[in-house]
């Protein structure tokens, strides 16, 4: 079997798109995508993102898996990918999608500018809604602290349709990702494992992050994280609600809406090739 597909990336965030809409089942298993991802003996990508048929009233659905097999339930860089991609696929005038995800029901709308909006919905901000057992199941979990690598850390954690625990430094050129990173996404605080943030405020309005993300590791962006940082910016007094939000693959325009408490994600996608997946890395 070869499988066509369309390799797009948003501010260095690159993923494997694959046009599913003939079944509701991904056409490619965890492990090939494992594969495909691999960035010597595959195509390389940080995930591989399936088009669906819609559930309900949705226009499609949205699965994922990350580089390393697992499944989250939703990406902020891909889902903006991913409305390039039906948009090329449906060649008409529609520039906004309904798209069901493991998070919800996510809204992505293109830009003339060719940017794309994303309304990411609301943030969660309970314990038990992040999920992590820091603190009490009902209490938001702001400036908390947290152990990791023999280091006191103050954390906040916001859920964006996925975990994240942000916490905010003096220079972010400064973190060891790849030892901390692994740390963090292990704690034993997040039962279903958490995206972790390292946000350098420059000024209220501009911030500065660097990120590890559950299942995919250093990534040169983060959309989901993006959003958490600027809630969490919020919550903890050191930015507004609409920020710049400078990753190490470009820029990213977020904003925590003061009238629906919306978080929504302004940000690039760029097509970079076709192909077709040969058979045999799919055996």
């Amino acid at each position: 079997m070869t499988v066509s597909f369309t390799k797009y990336h948003g501010l260095g965030n690159d993923f494997i798109l694959i046009d599913n809409r003939h079944q509701s089942k991904p056409i490619v298993t965890p492990e090939q995508a494992i594969k495909l991802c691999d960035r010597n003996f595959g195509i390389g990508a940080d995930g591989v993102i399936f088009a669906l048929p819609g559930e309900g009233q949705a226009d499609y659905t949205m699965r994922i898996f990350n580089s390393d097999g697992s499944e989250p339930e939703m990406c902020g860089n891909g889902i903006r990918c991913l409305a390039k991609f039906i948009a090329e696929l449906e060649n008409n005038n529609k520039t906004k999608y309904n798209i069901h995800t493991g998070a919800g029901l996510i809204v992505p709308e293109l830009q003339a500018d060719g940017q794309v909006t994303v309304d990411m919905g609301q943030a969660k901000l309970l314990a038990s809604e992040i999920p992590t057992t820091i603190g009490n199941a009902d209490e938001k979990i702001v400036n908390q602290t947290l152990e990791v690598a023999g280091k006191s850390w103050s954390v906040t954690c916001v859920n964006m349709g996925n975990p994240h625990c942000i916490t905010f430094v003096e220079n972010v050129a400064d973190i060891a990702l790849e030892i901390v990173g692994p740390q963090f996404e292990h704690h034993s605080v997040f039962p279903e494992r958490t995206n972790t943030e390292f946000i350098q405020v420059i000024s209220p309005n501009y911030v500065k992050m660097r990120v590890w993300e559950r299942g995919a590791g250093a990534t040169l962006a983060c959309g989901t994280g993006a959003c958490a940082s600027v809630v969490a910016g919020v919550l903890t007094q050191r930015n507004e609600n609409k920020v710049t939000v400078e990753l190490p693959g470009g820029c990213l325009e977020i904003e925590w809406s003061t009238i629906d408490q919306k978080v929504y994600m302004t940000g690039p996608t760029e097509k970079v090739f076709t192909g077709v997946i040969d058979e045999s890395i799919m055996s």
